[in-house]
């Protein structure tokens, strides 16, 4: 196997395939949405036992993803 190739040996790089990266951001958002409204419904007997911090990880989902939603929606197509 070589490592290097010539630029004449090179096949072309292929066609980057179009796709709608806004659905899975969709469907990850409304996990992490879901996932937020039962740590809320639980948070007394879990703060209780160390798992107060899933509440904050639950946002943090939240936000990165809305972040992507906005990268998604602003990249060149």
């Amino acid at each position: 196997m070589r490592v290097f190739l010539r630029d004449s040996e090179r096949r072309p790089d292929p066609v980057p395939v179009k796709t709608d990266d806004r659905r899975p951001i969709l469907i990850g958002l409304a996990v992490w949405v879901i996932a937020t409204i039962v740590v809320v419904l639980f948070f007394a007997p879990m703060s209780g036992s160390g798992n107060s911090g899933l509440l904050s990880t639950c946002v943090v989902g939240i936000v990165l993803g809305l972040a992507g939603l906005v990268y998604a929606a602003k990249r060149p197509k």
